[in-house]
Formats: structure tokens, sequence, C-alpha cells
């Protein structure tokens, strides 16, 4: 049997993922119109420790980041995505998962967080397809 997966609820609890949603959201520059853009990466689960840790994606658009190649982690799993949405409340931009976000989501297998002006969401699975088995990156790799 697949070793079980860290649940998005667990995984938002965490610590490291806690300060990796706080970085990201802090260099993402969200009062700047200028340097505005979406920052994001990749939620880690170690196999034999259950250590969690996070790698940074490069730095996304003002409204997109290429999360489809998550950096490689020895001995650990994808088991999450995370990124921003920085755009202020009276703009037209949308502070949850998009509709991209939404389908991505379902089809990578694992949860993807969206941090916004008015919190945390998450979308996709509950957690990573499969447990800790198969691909390191995504399940569906």
């Amino acid at each position: 049997m697949n070793p079980p997966a860290p649940t998005a609820t667990e995984l938002e609890a965490h610590p490291v993922v806690q300060a990796a949603f706080a970085a990201a959201w802090a260099d993402s520059f969200v009062d700047d119109d200028a340097l505005r853009h979406e920052e994001g990466g990749f939620v880690y689960a170690n196999l034999d420790t259950g250590e969690i840790s996070v790698r940074r994606a490069p730095p996304g658009e003002t409204d997109a980041i290429d999360l489809s190649f998550p950096t490689e982690v020895g001995g650990s799993f994808l088991v999450a995505t995370y990124h921003t949405h920085p755009h202020p409340p009276d703009r037209v931009w949308t502070a949850e998962p998009s509709p991209t976000d939404r389908r991505l989501a379902a089809e990578s297998g694992v949860p993807w967080f969206v941090i916004s002006h008015v919190g945390t969401f998450v979308t996709g699975p509950d957690c990573r397809r499969d447990g800790l088995s198969g691909p390191p990156g995504y399940p569906t790799d």
C-alpha cells in the first residue's frame, strides 16, 4: 500500500508552507502596479522522514505563472503547488482560483493553493493522488 500523502488542510497549517506562502506574497509586489506579478512554487513530502519542504518556481507574469516543471527533490514527492493572485480588491482580477487553476489542479493530481488579498484558497484533490508513490513530480506524469 502507498504511504498516505498529507492533506491540503495539514499542508496549509504546516509552518514551512505558511512561511512559503508569506514569502511568495511579499515577493509579488502587491502594492506596486508596475512590478506586481505572481509568485509560487512547489511543496514536497519526504518519503522516509515525512519532512515538508518547498521550492520556488521562477517568477510569473502579472496574471500567470508556469507551474509545469516541478524541481526534483531527492527522496521526496510533490504534494502541492502554490501561487499568488496579487491583485487589489478593486480590480477585475479574481482572488480565487481561476478556471484554469481549477482545471490544472484537477489534472495534476495534487492540491493547488492560491494566496490572495482575501485569504488562501485550495482547489484540486484533497491530497496527492495515489499517495507517496509513482513519479516524484505530478502523479499524472
